[in-house]
This record gives structure tokens, C-alpha cells and sequence, in this order.
């Protein structure tokens, strides 16, 4: 069998099934089979419907590029291979369609990939979102909040190189226009013991490591730092690199990053202070002195309490004693108790672990307020939290993370397995029960209150009546545990602790340190130094109040983080969640290695054969009535913008209207029901396509309201420009500009001479006169680039021998044109070139300075070189009568309007366009003259602007009722589709004819011949000969009259005939 390729992806080789709930198969091993097969390509995500599963692949992947982001923006999600990408759009299209707050959960084992999966979520949405200088600082935070928690919350453990020690739940904030503009973040249960303790092949946090090989020679002096081993808290395991990590560099990023969120330098300072105080304060060690603790060595005491700035005495007084409430006799007193050596070092261990977590809060807090906004409107959540362990020796902090990991793969039960079957029985859609492991058991087995106590209650009960540290209260925890929930099916004890049968698996903990690790308590002796420091942003972190009474039992490890957890559950319920189950393939931490049975075990604890079945059982996409036809109602016209109806009416005749199979929905009682997500595809592809209509259409509106609007100020601006400088031909004072007289898009053999997309701004048929003052007819063409003559000759020789072809004539560039003359009388124009030639054509408007217009000849010849002129003369009449006269040519043409002449001058016209009647205009028009928009059924009352007769300008003005029944004529408003016109129903012009038109025969009406030749200035004027005889349908008191010739109908002016 060849190799499949992705459909979209450039080629890009298909391995496996892209989505599982395809499998033929629905095994364990045909999961895993498909998992590897993909794995082994560098493909590292599969879907499961809307679940993406991720394998770490222990290397830097090709594919989380620019390109990729464009690839999958806006994509659906069948159109490309899976990737985090895919999830992230779908999660933000999501939150912008339905205005619902979105979250990702991200689960699974230490070291399967969930914090590298956050950091591609969140830098993916930096990218597509938009927004301003404040929202990229927004952004700018949310990117760089990663390296600042990375370096002082995650660790090297055994199973994974950067492995996040505490837990965050990251909220990106946005506005309605999908910007983010702020952000919270929540933390959950930092592993403060690592800080003291580490095991063997593990780290302390990155922080450490990071400022003692990236600090500069003046920071270490100022700090006193020393190697790694030198350290207490750092030579405990022996392991001080990390493979591919650089903690040189890092620490550079950390400052950096610290210094975009807006951290004072400061600041700055005294939290790397702090950092070097805890690794000082670790090399404090005890001796016992008759069961006393005693400091080995009070030199090493200076720099921990130069760097706390506080009293070195005070600081060894407090970790040797404690201060003590004693109640005798209803009376209370303070006594000093000394420590002994254990309990010297356990207090030394709290100081460390208590600062460094208070220093951690603070930088969270910090992050908090540089992001923060008065108003949430929209967010998606980012849930990267530690992932289930299991190591050889788990102590309290494992037996805190596995818990919540347990509520997670809760959360992932109550709404992928057990909601949705649910949803299915109650909204009566046919549903076979898919059986699953219900983890709840766990849940309660841990965090039940009563009936029977959960292993937190029990616990918390047994630090309350704590009151020295030591093995006892752990060995009275184990006791009472085998009473509480010893017969628990998912509890067993053993002797030196207690199983639990996680969903993961089977995990033993040591009871030691259990009950300590809970009391979590910070003495208030340690407080109280700490706030007689002399740094402010020391004592900022430490603002207890120890003059108040002390009511009730102080809070746990065990029940915060129980209230943390069970706070996280209600804000995940609130949002639309997403899920990405990351899978860890090999515990070598090496590319290409796959272990079998551990990813096996994975797939099975982590539910995905049931989820394959639930997922292939049931519906891909489930929305309420009134929420789909919301969505979808663009789709008709009986649904948009408002339907009058059932809303499952509704939905089914949307339905049925796109042709979707019955047999791909379900029609629940509140809900619609879609089996597969192509179907869903479908109705989103004709939802976009349908605003793109409407968009497309908008904006034709719009800009054609641009462009009318400009043309209009065009034609103003042209207007002024002669206004009150020339006299103005009747005919071309309200004369709308067409640009393109000669139809050009239909004239190839005119476009030949232009180069490829050439602008004509100018097309028409001239006369140009030679020397002696022959005419001939020319074509001229305006560009932005130049002037074009093309003339016709017959062709002399070759195969089209005899036939009439087009010929460039001349072609002046318009950079070599200096000038244009107007004479201010008559009709006339001059173009001055640099190199002093000159062209000359009549009669298009425009006029010159004296009544004799001389000008030189451009080339000597045949005929006579020299001058030549043109001597205008006062005549009668709106037509030029032309009279060579050897060296000159004599123009005789009445008087124009006068110079301040503009269009409210000259009656009869509305908008530039003369008013007649629309039956006097025919509908069989069979030849159009120009390119322009087809107008051969529109009404005369649009045509081009006309000339108005010196008579009827001067004459008496039409009758009342001439008005009256003028008044439907009247240019409607084409605006918009629908708007009221005139009403002239019965004189509407019937439909165009569906096949060509039948010649209509000669009418017997009057009839008039041409006494001068004319040529037709627009679409809807006639072009004749001398001579040629035109039929006259309507006279009109304008001076433009209309007739028919050769088959066509339009406009032509009175006086160029005579009646016959």
C-alpha cells in the first residue's frame, strides 16, 4: 500500500488515522499501535473527536512556525493534521462566536509534555489576537510570565528534566473584540520540601543553578555565592546539570523577564537576595549540647543575616528557641523553650521553606497586578498543573498532586463519559450505555468529610491533637486510617504506610513526615523576626498581625489544597472546556524510543477506548434551539433575521433546507444533535459564505457611494475651473462625464496599441485637420501615461491585402506635454509640447485667447511649411461652419452661454439629464456604440445630460398640469433595490426579450433629413451623415429631439435637420 499524503499539507506524508474514532479497531493495542505508527513519523498528535492526544517527543519539532500559526487560523478543524494550533483556534473562535468563557485542561504523567503544550497555547494566541501597545504589553507579560514561573517553580526530577513543582491555573483575559488585555493567574501547593530536600538524581529549583552560573563577578560578591556543592540544600543528590539546559542563559531571561512585568530593579535585587539568604541559611548547622541545640559554627550565621537584613544574634536566638503561651490556673504566660537539635533543624527548614514560598506568591502577585483589569468580559484558561506520579519513595507532596490529578480525570469523566450519555437519556435520544471506571470512588476515598472520613479528615484530625514532632503521630495517622477506611476496596496499609489504587495505578506512600508536612505551621518567632527586618520588601512578606486572637484550628497543607482543588473544579464547570491528554512514551527521556507497555498503561488509565466509543456512539456537536438558530438563521430567508415560529421548528427547516441527511441529526427535546463534525463543517462553510455575500455587497454599496460622491466633486471642481473664464456650448454644461466614449473593453484592436492594463481616463473619435485643412478622423485616447491617434489605412501588401487595419498615428507622452489652451469663446484646443509641436483637433469644447489662433507647423513639405491660422468669427448658431481660405481657416459659431453660466442655469434638466417621456424610447435596441453599463432598458430620464434649447430657456414656462404629468419622469433613486418610485406602472418598459429581437417595421410618422453631419457624443445619441433621412417619433421644446435610424433609438439635436 503507497503512502497517503495530507490533503492541505503541502504533500506532507499521512501516517496512521488522524482521528482515532476512525480505527477499525477499538482496542487498547490498536490505540497504541496507531499512537507509535504516528509517533515514529514526527507526527506527535491524534484527535479523539475534539480531544487532542500529545506524545512528548523528547525533541524540538519542524511544525510550530509563522507558517503554521497562518495554516490554522480560521481552519477547520478536518482541513489540517492535528496540532495544538487546531485546538487553540477552534477554543478562541469558540469564546468569540458564543461569548462563553473557554478552558483547556491539560493532563497527564510527570514529563509528558503539558507545560511545553501551555507555552504553544499562549503563544498562539499572542499571535492572531490583535491590539495595541497595551495589549502587547498584555502579551508581552503572558510570554514572559513562562520563564520567571518555570525558573523559580519547576525542577529536574527523575522523570523529568523540567518537571513544574507546583500547579497554575493562567487566565487570559479579553476584550469583546477578542485583545487581551489582562490575565490572572492561580497557584496551587508549591512543593516548598524540595527547597530543603531533594532526592537522589533530582535538582532543587532551576532558580538556584540559574543564578549561580549566570550572575555577573559584582553579583556574587554581593551575594556570596560559591559553587553548587558548596550548599546544604543543593548537595544532597549530587546532580547539578541538565542536559540541554543552560542556566547561564536562563538566568538572563529570568531578569529580563522580571523586568518586563514590571518588577522595580530593586526589587529585583532583593529577591535574588533572598535566594542567596535561603542557601546561606541551609549551611546553618546544630550540634547537641546537653540535649540543647547549639549552632556548629555562629561565622556561617553572618551572611544569611546581612542578606535577610536581620540581627545575627536574634536569628540564632530563634531557630535554638521557641517561644511558648502556657495556661496555668486560667492564666497565661510566655516562656522560652530551647530546642533540641531535630527540632533546630526543622526550624531552620521552615524559615527557608517559608520565605521561599512567600517569595514565590509574591512574584505570582506581581505578574497578577501587571495584568489585571477592572472589568472580565471574556477569557480562556490554560490549566498546566503537576502531572500523577509515582516515584520510589512518595511522601506528602505526592499524595497532594495525585489527588488533584484525581479531580482532573474526574472533571474529564463527569463531562466526556458519564454528562454526556446522561445528556443523551434525558433528552430521549437512542443511546446504548457504554460502561467506564468512575473515579469518584478515589475522590471521596481521599477528601470525604464523614461517613467515612476521607484520609484528609483523618489526617487533619491527628495534626489538631499534634504536639511534638516525631514518628508517634505518624504511627497513630496509619492506625487510624486502618480504622477509618481500612476496608476501603481501593485502600490498603502496609507497614511503614498506606496504598492507594489511583486511576493511574497502584501507589505506596510513606506514612513518615506525613502528619509535619501537613501542620504546615510557620512559628510566629520566625515571623516576628522576619518583620524586624531592616528591608521593606522583606517584612511586605511577612504582614501577619500576632497581637490577634488566635480562634479555631489552624489550617492544613491537606485541607488548602482540598479547597484549592475543589475551587479549580467549579471554575473548569464554568467554562466550555477543551482537553489535551499528553502521553509520556519512555521514562530514557529520548527521542524515537517507545516503550510499549507504558504507553499502554496510559491509554488504559487515561480512558481513551471508552472515549473512542463514546465519541463513535454518540454526537459530535450538540447545541440548544434557540442557540443554533441563532447561529445558522442567516442561512434562509424564512429564518433571518427573525423566525416566526417553533424554535425546533425552526432548526428542522433549517436542516432540511441545506439537505442534510436525517439520518447525520438528532432532534433532542432542548437540543439538536449532530452525528459527525463534517456535517457541522458544512453549515459553517455556508454560514461564511453567505456573510461574504452580504459583506461583498455592503461594500459594493459603500464604494459606489465613494465614487458617485467623488465623481460629483470632480465634475464641481472641472466646473469651476472654467466658470466664469469661458463662454459654455449648451450641450456641455450639464453633460455628465463617461471617460470612455469608444467602448475600449470590446475594441481589442485599440488596446493593442496600450500597454497590458493601461488606465484610459479618456476615449473618443476627433477630427483632425492637416495642413490645408483637409479632416480626418482620428481616435483618440488618453492615459496617465500618454496620448494616443490611432488612425485606419488599407494594408498595400501581404494576405490581408485590401483590408482596413488600425494605425498608431502618433503618441505623445504626457511628461512632454507642457500646457493646454482654451480659446474662451468656441470650440478649441491646443496641446503645447516641450519640443514646441503641436496638436490641434475640433470641435471638442474648449476655447483660446484672441480670435486668431496662429501656430507653426511641425514638419516642412509638400504643400508649404510655415504658419498657419485660425481666424474665429461671430456667427449664428450652436454648430461651427468651417471655411478654408488658403493659410487660414475661418470659423464662424454663434455665442455660448454666458461666462458665470453653471447647471441651475439651464432649466429642463434634473441631475444633468434632460426629461422626456419613457415610451418614447424603444427596447429593441440591437447595437451599443460604447463599453458602458448596458442601458438599453433604462429610462431616457438617466440619460447623459443634454442640450437645452436657447428658446426654451427663454420661453414661457410649461403649464401646472405639464408639470403634474412630468412628474413620474423625474430620475428615480437607484440607491437601493425597493425604494418607492414614481408611479408609472403602466408606462413600464416590458422585460428584455429572452431571444434576439424581430426588426420592427418602418413606422409611418413624420420624418426628417440631416443638413450637417453629427456624431453621437453618447450611449444614447444617434450618429448620421448628411442627408440620411431619420424617423421622428417626439419633437421636444429642449432643442433634443428623438428619432430612429438603421434600427436604433435616441437623441439627436433639432437643428442639425429639416422636416420633410
Amino acid at each position: 500500500m503507497g503512502s497517503k499524503y495530507h490533503w492541505q499539507s503541502q504533500n506532507v506524508k499521512q501516517s496512521g488515522v488522524d482521528d482515532m474514532v476512525l480505527l477499525s479497531k477499538i482496542t487498547e493495542e490498536a490505540i497504541v499501535e496507531n499512537l507509535k505508527k504516528r509517533y515514529m513519523d514526527d507526527y506527535i498528535f491524534t484527535y479523539i473527536g475534539p480531544v487532542l492526544i500529545s506524545v512528548n517527543p523528547f525533541k524540538q519539532m519542524p511544525y510550530f512556525t509563522d507558517r503554521e500559526i497562518e495554516l490554522y487560523q480560521g481552519a477547520a478543524q478536518y482541513e489540517n493534521p492535528p496540532h495544538v494550533y487546531a485546538l487553540t483556534d477552534n477554543m478562541y473562535r469558540n469564546m468569540m462566536i458564543d461569548s462563553e468563557n473557554q478552558c483547556v485542561i491539560i493532563s497527564g504523567e510527570s514529563g509528558a509534555g503539558k507545560t511545553v503544550a501551555a507555552k504553544y497555547i499562549m503563544g498562539y494566541i499572542s499571535k492572531v489576537s490583535g491590539g495595541g501597545s497595551k495589549v502587547q504589553h498584555v502579551k508581552d507579560i503572558i510570554l514572559q510570565s513562562n520563564p520567571l514561573l518555570e525558573a523559580f517553580g519547576n525542577a529536574k526530577t527523575v522523570r523529568n528534566n523540567n518537571s513544574s513543582r507546583f500547579g497554575k491555573y493562567f487566565e487570559i483575559q479579553f476584550s469583546r473584540g477578542g485583545e487581551p488585555d489582562g490575565g490572572k493567574i492561580s497557584n496551587f501547593l508549591l512543593e516548598k520540601s524540595r527547597v530543603v530536600s531533594q532526592n537522589e538524581n533530582e535538582r532543587n529549583f532551576h532558580i538556584f543553578y540559574q543564578m549561580i552560573e549566570g550572575s555577573s563577578n559584582q553579583q556574587k560578591e554581593a551575594l556570596g555565592i560559591m559553587t553548587p556543592d558548596y550548599y546544604n540544600y543543593l548537595n544532597q543528590s549530587g546532580t547539578y546539570k541538565v542536559d540541554g539546559t543552560n542556566d547561564s542563559s536562563d538566568f538572563q531571561e529570568t531578569m529580563e523577564a522580571m523586568q518586563v512585568i514590571g518588577i522595580p530593579g530593586d526589587c529585583q535585587t532583593q529577591v535574588l537576595q533572598i535566594v542567596a539568604g535561603i542557601l546561606h541559611l541551609g549551611n546553618v548547622s546544630f550540634i547537641e549540647a546537653g540535649n540543647y541545640a547549639q549552632v556548629e559554627s555562629t561565622d556561617l550565621l553572618a551572611f544569611p543575616a546581612y542578606l535577610l537584613g536581620i540581627n545575627q544574634n536574634r536569628l540564632q536566638d530563634k531557630l535554638t528557641s521557641r517561644k511558648m503561651d502556657s495556661k496555668w490556673g486560667g492564666k497565661s504566660e510566655s516562656i522560652n523553650v530551647t530546642l533540641n537539635q531535630e527540632q533546630a533543624c526543622y526550624t531552620r527548614d521552615a524559615l527557608a521553606k517559608a520565605l521561599y514560598a512567600r517569595l514565590f506568591d509574591y512574584l505570582v502577585e506581581a505578574i497578577n497586578k501587571a495584568m489585571q483589569k477592572p472589568l472580565e468580559e471574556l477569557s480562556i484558561g490554560v490549566l498546566d498543573i503537576y502531572g500523577f506520579e509515582i516515584f520510589q519513595r512518595n511522601g506528602f507532596e505526592q499524595f497532594c498532586i495525585n489527588f488533584v490529578n484525581e479531580k482532573l480525570q474526574q472533571i474529564f469523566i463527569e463531562l466526556t463519559l458519564k454528562a454526556e450519555q446522561e445528556e443523551y437519556v434525558q433528552e430521549g435520544i437512542k443511546w446504548t450505555p457504554i460502561e467506564y471506571f468512575n473515579n469518584k470512588i478515589v475522590c471521596d476515598l481521599i477528601e470525604n468529610k464523614l461517613n467515612p472520613p476521607g484520609i484528609m479528615s483523618v489526617l487533619d484530625d491527628v495534626c489538631a491533637t499534634m504536639h511534638a514532632k516525631g514518628e508517634g503521630a505518624d504511627s497513630t495517622l496509619l492506625q487510624k486510617l486502618q480504622a477509618a477506611v481500612g476496608t476501603h476496596e481501593h485502600f490498603n496499609s502496609w507497614n511503614s504506610g498506606f496504598i492507594i489504587h489511583h486511576y493511574a495505578g497502584k501507589v505506596s506512600y510513606d506514612i513518615s513526615g506525613f502528619c509535619e508536612r501537613n501542620r504546615d505551621v510557620l512559628f510566629p518567632d520566625l515571623i516576628e523576626l522576619m518583620q524586624s527586618s531592616e528591608q521593606n520588601f522583606i517584612r511586605s512578606l511577612f504582614p501577619e498581625n500576632l497581637n490577634s486572637d488566635k480562634k479555631g484550628r489552624p489550617s492544613t497543607a491537606s485541607s488548602k489544597i482540598k479547597r484549592q482543588a475543589n475551587e479549580l473544579v467549579d471554575t473548569l464547570m464554568k467554562c466550555t472546556p477543551h482537553y489535551i491528554r499528553c502521553i509520556k512514551p519512555n521514562e530514557t527521556k529520548r527521542p524515537r524510543d517507545w516503550e510499549e507497555s507504558r504507553v499502554k498503561h496510559q491509554v488504559e488509565y487515561l480512558g481513551l477506548r471508552e472515549n473512542i466509543r463514546v465519541r463513535r456512539a454518540g454526537f459530535a456537536y450538540r447545541r440548544v434551539f434557540q442557540k443554533f438558530l441563532q447561529r445558522y438563521a442567516i442561512l434562509t430567508l424564512e429564518t433571518f433575521p427573525c423566525w416566526r415560529g417553533g424554535e425546533q421548528q425552526g432548526v428542522l427547516h433549517l436542516l432540511r433546507s441545506v439537505n442534510m441527511d436525517p439520518d447525520q441529526y438528532q432532534m433532542g427535546r432542548t437540543k439538536i444533535f449532530v452525528k459527525n463534525p463534517e456535517s457541522l463543517f458544512l453549515l459553517e462553510e455556508m454560514r461564511e459564505r453567505k456573510f461574504d455575500t452580504f459583506a461583498r455587497t455592503i461594500q459594493k454599496a459603500w464604494r459606489k457611494y465613494i465614487a458617485r460622491r467623488k465623481y460629483e466633486q470632480m465634475r464641481e471642481e472641472a466646473s469651476d475651473i472654467l466658470y466664469n473664464s469661458k463662454e459654455r456650448r449648451k450641450n456641455s454644461i450639464n453633460r455628465n462625464f463617461v471617460g470612455d466614449y469608444l467602448g475600449m473593453e470590446d475594441k481589442p484592436e485599440l488596446r493593442q496599441f496600450l500597454a497590458k492594463r493601461e488606465r484610459i481616463d479618456f476615449a473618443d473619435s476627433v477630427t483632425k485637420y492637416d495642413r490645408r485643412f483637409k479632416s480626418i478622423k482620428r481616435d483618440l485616447i488618453l492615459t496617465p501615461k500618454g496620448i494616443y491617434l490611432i488612425g485606419r489605412e488599407k494594408v498595400k501588401k501581404g494576405p490581408e491585402k485590401g483590408q482596413i487595419k488600425e494605425v498608431l498615428k502618433r503618441r505623445l507622452d504626457i511628461a512632454n506635454v507642457r500646457s493646454v489652451s482654451l480659446r474662451l469663446g468656441s470650440s478649441c484646443f491646443k496641446i503645447h509640447r516641450s519640443d514646441s509641436s503641436l496638436h490641434n483637433t475640433s470641435p471638442l469644447p474648449g476655447p483660446c485667447s484672441a480670435n486668431k489662433f496662429p501656430f507653426r507647423l511641425k514638419k516642412e513639405g509638400w504643400g508649404g511649411g510655415g504658419t498657419r491660422t485660425l481666424v474665429f468669427q461671430k456667427g449664428q448658431g450652436n454648430v461651427a461652419q468651417l471655411k478654408p481660405a488658403g493659410k487660414s481657416l475661418n470659423v464662424t459659431i454663434g455665442d455660448g452661454l454666458p461666462k458665470t453660466s453653471n447647471n441651475s442655469l439651464i432649466k429642463g434638466y434634473q441631475n444633468g439629464a434632460a426629461q422626456f417621456s419613457r415610451r418614447t424610447i424603444g427596447t429593441s435596441q440591437q447595437e451599443e456604440a460604447y463599453s458602458t453599463p448596458n442601458k438599453c432598458n433604462r429610462p431616457p430620464s438617466s440619460a447623459l445630460p443634454k442640450l437645452g434649447s436657447q428658446k426654451a430657456r427663454q420661453g414661457h414656462a410649461p403649464s401646472r398640469t405639464q408639470m403634474a404629468n412630468l412628474d413620474f419622469l423625474n430620475v428615480p433613486d437607484q440607491g437601493m433595490s425597493g425604494m418607492q418610485r414614481k408611479r408609472s406602472i403602466s408606462q413600464r418598459p416590458p422585460p428584455a426579450p429572452t431571444s434576439r429581437p424581430k426588426t420592427q417595421p418602418r413606422p409611418l410618422g413624420p420624418r426628417c433629413r440631416a443638413l450637417y453631419q453629427y456624431a453621437g457624443q453618447d450611449v444614447d445619441e444617434l450618429t448620421f451623415d448628411v442627408n440620411d433621412v431619420i424617423d421622428l417619433i417626439k419633437e421636444d421644446v429642449s432643442g433634443w429631439w428623438i428619432g430612429r435610424i438603421h434600427g436604433k433609438e435616441g437623441l439627436f439635436p433639432g437643428n442639425y435637420v429639416e422636416k420633410i
